[in-house]
């Protein structure tokens, strides 16, 4: 049931403290707290200011100044702070225009789901992520002019199987050997049942939580789906949950996509459909694997714009480590029903007409949700509406093609710098409606550019001693 402001306030009454949040241009989320008696009708009206200057990828020094207003419907109790605090999230707006700010990712997400409905296509979107993620025991990291390092460690590692520091009982995950073992190998069943218990309270629903394939404390932990604003505050609730019921625990959680060598990373499959009223419009019982000829088309726009998406969904030089042939990362532009290999899945779990979605899988946690899913649903819509034919499904493994036929299977860019190229030239599909803004993207190219890609190139790689330092 929607919650008011007046709503939000009497439920603050078993509170202390009310914690404002909000996301920046990459996806993190920031806050502060006012005291329970600060909190009014006259803030969901006026909002309250902060320094914009401050937060990555928003204003200069000169404009600084911003405001928000926080979403009564996002209200929940905090499941993890000691001192009682009711959350809530927050909208950003010009507090000399009073206008929404274009670059605040939950309005871009916002203006997406207003544009499905202006296309007539379809009048809700529905999203069902995938996050997985690790969590570790021990993590360092660091670097210098002379040092590049890090590190990372659990009980679970295989690499501790032979350690002689203090009692070792065995039983470490082998590598790619980590899907649904039980306890005691699953050493993170209670930590995972903890974290589900907390995302409950919050309002969250959960469908299920199981180890993942990769050694060293992989999990994930499964949604119910939801419109697309939604999820995006469903996703940022889901990892600050994980990470501060892990840091309870002595664990770390990272979303880093790639954190181990030589074994699987994490990803964020991501299903989607489109409805219209009641109406699945995905699904067709005549269709190949029961989908329409509109998910068709859809399916085509999200392979044609692959390359510019995945520059928003796929959103670090760390998603690329993934983002190879193996260890299941779904490099192939391709679309199958069941085919794990293939960027675009159609899951054949069910005949329900309700139950007919497309799964796209390159997506990985380091993504700002509210701009991954509005991306996605931009580039489907494109391919619906210029009819862009996907082709013939690819129902073989695609990573053990005969090489001639392997070679007429495009594959995904294999690095940062390539995807903000393409989103460079290809973005004209993610203006439309006013969804995203010219301003929106040549920011996030530049910040991504300057501040990520160009700092890791410039440094040496420890790889590189291994391979360069006696030549």
């Amino acid at each position: 049931m929607p919650k008011t402001a007046t709503d939000v306030i009497k439920m603050a009454k078993e509170v202390e403290m009310v914690d404002l949040r909000f996301t920046d241009l990459l996806g993190i989320w920031h806050h502060f707290s006012i005291p329970r008696e600060e909190l009014s009708e006259d803030l969901f009206e006026d909002g309250i200011g902060f320094d914009g200057s401050s937060i990555r990828g928003f204003q200069e020094i000169h404009e600084s100044d911003m405001i928000l207003i926080p979403d009564p419907e996002t209200a929940f109790l905090d499941p993890v702070l000691q001192v009682p605090t009711m959350d809530m999230i927050c909208d950003i707006y010009d507090p000399v225009t009073r206008q929404p700010y274009s670059r605040d990712a939950r309005y871009v997400a916002k203006k997406a789901e207003a544009y499905l409905k202006q296309t007539g296509i379809a009048d809700t979107s529905y999203w069902g992520p995938e996050l997985e993620f690790f969590m570790f025991n021990e993590v360092r990291y660091g670097g210098s002019t002379n040092s590049q390092f890090y590190s990372v460690d659990s009980v679970e590692g295989w690499w501790n199987s032979g350690s002689q520091a203090g009692h070792n009982p065995g039983g470490q995950i082998p590598p790619k050997r980590g899907y649904f073992p039980v306890p005691p190998m699953d050493q993170l069943q209670d930590v995972r049942s903890k974290i589900v218990l907390a995302l409950l309270k919050t309002g969250v629903p959960v469908e299920v939580h199981h180890h993942e394939v990769a050694t060293a404390g992989q999990t994930e932990i499964d949604l119910r789906y939801g419109t697309l604003t939604r999820m995006g505050d469903t996703v940022m609730t889901y990892k600050y949950v994980c990470k501060n019921v892990a840091r309870q625990n002595g664990l770390t959680a990272t979303f880093m996509p790639k954190p181990l060598f030589e074994d699987n990373g994490s990803g964020m499959h991501v299903h989607q459909s489109l409805w219209k009223g009641s109406t699945n419009v995905f699904y067709d019982e005549a269709g190949y694997a029961q989908i329409s000829e509109l998910a068709r088309y859809y399916i085509g726009g999200l392979l044609k714009h692959a390359p510019a998406v995945l520059a928003l969904t796929s959103p670090t030089t760390n998603s690329y480590r993934r983002l190879v042939p193996g260890f299941e990362a779904p490099v192939n532009l391709a679309y199958s029903s069941r085919n794990r290999s293939a960027c675009v899945r159609i899951p054949m779990y069910s005949k329900r007409p309700k139950a007919k979605r497309l799964e796209f899988r390159p997506p990985d946690p380091s993504a700002n949700p509210y701009l991954a899913f509005a991306a996605m649903l931009m580039a489907g819509l494109d391919g619906i509406q210029n009819r862009l034919d996907p082709g013939d499904p690819m129902d073989k493994d695609l990573y053990d093609l005969p090489p001639e036929e392997a070679a007429l299977v495009k594959q995904v860019p294999g690095s940062l710098a390539e995807v903000l190229n393409a989103l460079e030239a290809d973005h004209e599909f993610l203006l439309r409606g006013d969804v995203f803004t010219p301003d929106v993207i040549e920011h996030y190219i530049d910040y991504k550019r300057r501040n990520e890609f160009d700092q890791v190139r410039i440094r040496p790689h420890p790889h590189e001693f291994t391979l360069y330092f006696d030549v």
